[in-house]
């Protein structure tokens, strides 16, 4: 087993078409997962064991990611040496073809490496918009941000209620409900909240200026459907369709049932777009 090696990969994909990042399996063969495809890429590497992908940070289907991790373990068949970290990741591009995912960088890790465990923080960006409907939108940006008809958010407003969410809160009332909920801490430190202008990714070549912005969030880790709901949070407190005042009763309420219906941000215009480790766990065994 001593040409048994344990990678983390750094990987980024358009959701659009996926169902989130966690594989589907053989039942729902109509529809895949990010993991699934990348599953498959690895077992045309033709490993002697049977490869588990543990994936960082999982996201819904339409997220993206211009960064996401994972790890796995991998053994090659006659005793050959471990995959160099180039040659592993041009190799499993070769094998991803025309998916819509490709592998960043390899690292090799230590044995009791856990990419989930492991990571320090997580970053997700937001983009929204504004003045423009969804069918208006340069092709580069569809299904890429969030399209408001209003030409207008009240900036100010926003940034006062993103201060309310920065800190340590229980955020149970930012949660979705799903299988995980009696088992995750809802008490998380939000590092980063922070709303700033963004861009179009086609912004010298389309013939009008849509005002874009951003709104990032950084923490070690996040609830089911957390981030989409402080973003439509922040939004209808832009629009003026929800009080300062009305936000801190919805987050002091810690239940999940307080927040409004209707007010989350849609998939598509969320981003994961970093997920950092201790430079130490990134040194080779």
């Amino acid at each position: 087993m001593h040409n048994l090696a344990r990678y983390l990969i750094f990987f980024q994909y358009t959701g659009t078409k996926y169902s989130g990042v966690v594989k589907v399996g053989p039942r729902q063969s109509h529809v895949k997962g990010v993991e699934d495809c990348m599953q498959e890429a690895i077992s045309r590497l033709r490993p002697v064991n049977p490869v588990s992908l543990f994936i960082s940070s999982r996201t819904d289907k339409g997220v993206h990611a211009l960064c996401n991790s994972a790890h796995f373990d991998l053994q090659r068949k006659g005793n050959k040496p471990p995959f160099s970290e180039d040659v592993l990741a041009h190799a499993l591009n070769y094998h991803l073809g025309t998916e819509q995912i490709r592998i960043i960088r390899a690292h090799r890790v230590r044995d009791d490496f856990h990419a989930r465990y492991r990571a320090q923080s997580r970053t997700y960006v937001y983009r929204i918009a504004l003045g423009i409907s969804r069918y208006q939108l340069p092709v580069t940006e569809s299904d890429m941000c969030w399209s408001l008809h209003n030409t207008e958010l009240d900036m100010g407003a926003m940034r006062e209620a993103a201060a309310v969410l920065v800190g340590t809160h229980d955020f149970s009332s930012f949660r979705a409900v799903n299988a995980d909920l009696p088992f995750k801490n809802p008490v998380k430190t939000l590092d980063v909240v922070s709303i700033q202008p963004g861009g179009s990714f086609a912004q010298a070549h389309f013939q009008r200026e849509i005002p874009f912005w951003e709104v990032t969030f950084k923490s070690r880790s996040f609830l089911y459907k957390q981030v989409r709901r402080m973003t439509g949070a922040l939004v209808a407190v832009g629009q003026g369709q929800l009080s300062l005042p009305r936000l801190k009763e919805v987050l002091e309420a810690r239940d999940t049932r307080a927040y409004p219906q209707g007010l989350a941000a849609p998939a598509h215009g969320l981003f994961l777009t970093r997920v950092d480790y201790r430079e130490t766990d990134l040194q080779p065994p």
